[in-house]
């Protein structure tokens, strides 16, 4: 782990660094870390708590059971992070760090904490650190499909693994506000996401800004939560008509969100894409200008990726939703649904 890293871990959740160093240190086959992390976790608990945090694999209704929306808004199950003991909240966040990358670690936190800057702000409770749920689907095994799920206002994780293979679609990653500071440094959780695609768009020559570039406003998600088997059809400009430069772009820009996992899944899915690459568009709606409010989409084979600033009153670069789907393979269905 480098020292920026570790540094915005300590700043963010203090003794959770402890945990997330010792999970991700754990020998072993990667799932075999995670199985080991959430016994541990589901050890912390009492009979109550594990009855409510653990529900069977094929139910349905908790699978699906995810948003973008606060408390109070939208009903969670599983177990409130402010209902838990320091050494339980410790052990959750561990199996967080498990599951995902150093990066993706960060990442998450960083949205944690922007909600809980929004909780200080607006003086309203159904925001913040304590509003955030953690659930499981099945028992963690290295062999049979199991899935954890950790989610509150801006953020829907969804990590269904069967065996090594492991899939994060579909999760919702957003921040409100976008940028804050913390401890004189300034946080931007959705920063490389933004940056990246502001420097795609820009490598675009006049022809190609002309076929990516969408002559009507998109102002939300297309197909985010509670949106699950919906398809939209492809906008923008094709991968054929890129570069090769401007391909290495675009993949780099959805590795934002393929690798808030593991480094070894994150790469599966980049080769997947890379031998896609041809057959997938990047469409933009909205300004031009580095910094403003602009919607984009990444869409191909295997994927969809849409990022959206949300104009509800106020700066909409300061409040963002994101959405990551994998039109084949959402909640890991082709792997255990028969």
């Amino acid at each position: 782990m480098n020292k920026k890293i570790a540094l915005v871990l300590i700043l963010l959740f203090g003794a959770g660094l402890n945990s997330f160093a010792q999970t991700n240190s754990t020998p072993g086959a990667p799932t075999a870390g995670i199985v080991a992390a959430t016994k541990k976790f589901l050890a912390t608990l009492d009979d109550a708590q594990r009855g409510k945090v653990v529900f069977a694999f094929k139910d349905e209704a908790q699978r699906k059971r995810w948003s973008n929306l606060p408390t109070g808004i939208f009903k969670r199950q599983g177990l409130r992070m402010g209902d838990l003991t320091k050494l339980q909240g410790e052990a959750a966040l561990a199996v967080l760090a498990a599951a995902l990358s150093p990066q993706g670690y960060e990442k998450i936190l960083q949205i944690v904490e922007a909600d809980e800057v929004l909780r200080k702000s607006s003086g309203q409770s159904i925001f913040g650190r304590d509003e955030y749920y953690v659930s499981f689907l099945g028992q963690p095994s290295t062999i049979e499909p199991w899935m954890i799920q950790f989610g509150g206002h801006h953020l829907g994780l969804n990590v269904t693994l069967a065996g090594e293979q492991r899939i994060l679609a579909p999760s919702h990653t957003g921040a409100q506000p976008a940028i804050y500071e913390l401890e004189d440094k300034t946080v931007r959780p959705l920063g490389r996401e933004t940056d990246k695609a502001f420097a795609l768009l820009s490598s675009l020559n006049e022809a190609q800004r002309k076929q990516a570039i969408l002559d009507f406003q998109i102002r939300d998600l297309v197909l985010g939560p509670g949106r699950d088997g919906q398809t939209i059809q492809p906008e923008g400009i094709k991968g054929s008509a890129l570069a090769e430069k401007q391909r290495e772009m675009l993949l780099d820009l959805a590795s934002e969100w393929t690798g808030i996992l593991h480094e070894a899944v994150a790469r599966a899915r980049m080769d997947e894409m890379r031998k896609d690459i041809a057959e997938t568009w990047f469409a933009w709606s909205g300004p031009i200008e580095k910094g403003s409010a602009a919607y984009f989409r990444i869409q191909g084979p295997t994927v969809i990726i849409e990022y959206a600033p949300q104009r509800m009153g106020g700066d909409a670069t300061k409040h963002i939703h994101t959405i990551y789907r994998d039109p084949t393979n959402d909640y890991g269905l082709k792997w255990w649904k028969q």
